[in-house]
């Protein structure tokens, strides 16, 4: 069997560059290798042709939300290894998981002069109807319902409420829309002034700060949330809680009247069960505007 035939079979049957390694030593040492350049070069080769290596475990920061109580950035000095599992640690522990719904508003006249005159078009309206029956059908006990002040986020959110009776509605100016990073890469049909970046992207990072943490200790059962928004600051809190490099938000897209679900464990881990839910509506209503 030829050496070429040998290593093709290894990465079949093991694809993976350690097989090739091995195979390649093993081959100088029988003699394949005239020299000792080509076998540099065949594991240069290999070496080459691997992917990056994913980031570990190691790499997420748990304490991302400055509310793990057992670590050494959290307001007090630890005295010792010990206090860590103190009772006074583990009472702050967060115990619940909170599941935040991240809702795009619906769609609205963009030729608009102004906010208050960007008001949602008939489409919009029922785009909005089909989100709350969404929400509702989910049979899940709501606790908040917040919304941008923004015109077209305050009409979704109104017609949301709607079918969620009972849930509190609030309104925050803090999730309006904005610029929140410069996009990497770069965009040619959207550049915004520095400017903007520095004063939306501040205000955006402070809700994100606001509200997508782990639960407070006090908190017993788990919570749902909904927050009716922006697909500017959406796409930045889904990058920002995943610890995603925030600059590759637009990459994202989200339809109009879509879902976003985040949950967010005592443990600080936060998954993502749904970016840009949609399929709830029929395909005539879909819009990204």
């Amino acid at each position: 069997m030829t050496f070429r035939r040998a290593i093709s079979l290894a990465c079949g049957f093991a694809g993976g560059s350690a097989v090739l390694v091995c195979a390649a030593v093993a081959a100088d040492k029988r003699g394949y290798f005239a020299d000792r350049r080509r076998l540099r070069e065949t594991l240069a080769a290999v070496h080459a042709a691997q992917p990056p290596a994913w980031p570990t475990a190691s790499g997420w920061d748990y304490n991302w939300d400055k509310r793990d109580p057992s670590s050494p950035v959290n307001g007090k000095r630890k005295e010792s290894a010990g206090d860590a599992g103190s009772p006074d640690v583990e009472n702050s522990k967060p115990k619940a998981t909170r599941h935040i719904f991240l809702i795009r508003h619906s769609q609205y006249n963009l030729k608009g002069d102004g906010d208050k005159e960007r008001i949602l078009t008939p489409l919009g309206r029922e785009q909005a109807e089909y989100t709350g029956q969404r929400l509702a059908v989910l049979g899940l006990k709501y606790d908040v319902l917040i919304h941008s002040s923004m015109t077209r986020a305050t009409e979704t959110a109104n017609i949301i409420s709607k079918h969620l009776p009972g849930v509190e509605l609030m309104s925050c100016d803090l999730l309006r829309e904005g610029a929140p990073i410069e996009p990497v890469p770069p965009v040619t049909h959207w550049k915004p002034e520095a400017v903007q970046y520095h004063e939306d992207g501040a205000r955006i990072e402070a809700a994100f700060r606001r509200y997508i943490h782990r639960a407070d200790p006090k908190q017993k059962e788990d919570s749902y949330e909904i927050i009716v928004c922006h697909a500017n600051v959406i796409r930045y809190f889904v990058c920002r809680a995943l610890q995603f490099p925030p600059e590759g938000w637009l990459r994202m897209g989200l339809n109009n009247g879509s879902i976003t679900w985040l949950t967010i464990r005592p443990s600080g881990r936060v998954g993502l069960r749904a970016l840009g839910d949609s399929g709830f509506m029929p395909p005539d209503k879909l819009t990204r505007t």
